[in-house]
């Protein structure tokens, strides 16, 4: 293969992965700070209390056959209008006629709870702030599934940039002396902070 076809291909990789990774290369960049000042970022969370009670209907249908496990279709359409939120895919926690539910997401939580013999529901919904929300999504935290996927094809395409930047960097090292030191440099620097001060 020419060696002229063979850089371009390499510079086509090293642009088209350098696009592909650009927004998250920002994000975990900017939310890598963040993290590293968490103590000194004020948060201020916001949280929310409801209470309801359960429609006597619905509550006599529930007490008739105790469930076990798992969400009746009827009360999970009751409570998802009742407290506005989402419950598909979520685990339900019977104990002794008493449902408790955790819902994690990112930059916060919330929690229910129902006791079938009085019918009463207790919501409880906390908001940490969008910068929680970010750092959140940085360390994968209640992120689902897809943002898994998201960080794991991330992580690839930025092996693939540093790779290619660094064949780029082979072949102008004769025309920029400042190129291996600078490399070295940035190998060595973050070895050294690491060997020398984090205890």
């Amino acid at each position: 293969m020419p060696r002229s076809l063979r850089l371009g291909t390499l510079r086509q990789w090293h642009w088209v992965s350098s696009a592909l990774c650009l927004a998250g290369m920002l994000l975990f960049a900017i939310t890598g700070i963040s993290l590293n000042h968490a103590a000194q970022i004020e948060s201020r969370p916001q949280v929310e209390n409801r209470s309801a009670r359960l429609p006597a209907p619905l509550q006599a249908d529930l007490l008739a056959a105790v469930p076990e496990a798992g969400l009746p279709p009827a009360l999970q359409q009751w409570l998802e209008g009742e407290l506005d939120i989402r419950l598909a895919g979520t685990e339900a926690e019977w104990t002794d006629g008493a449902l408790y539910i955790g819902l994690l997401r990112p930059g916060g939580d919330a929690w229910l709870s129902l006791d079938l013999a009085s019918g009463a529901l207790e919501y409880e919904s906390t908001d940490r702030g969008w910068i929680a929300w970010l750092n959140d999504l940085h360390k994968g935290r209640n992120t689902g599934e897809a943002w898994t996927w998201f960080i794991d094809a991330f992580a690839g395409v930025c092996v693939i940039f540093s790779l290619t930047g660094l064949l780029l960097l082979q072949r102008q090292a004769a025309f920029r002396p400042s190129t291996w030191p600078l490399t070295g440099l940035g190998l060595l620097l973050p070895l050294l902070i690491v060997l020398l001060f984090a205890h």
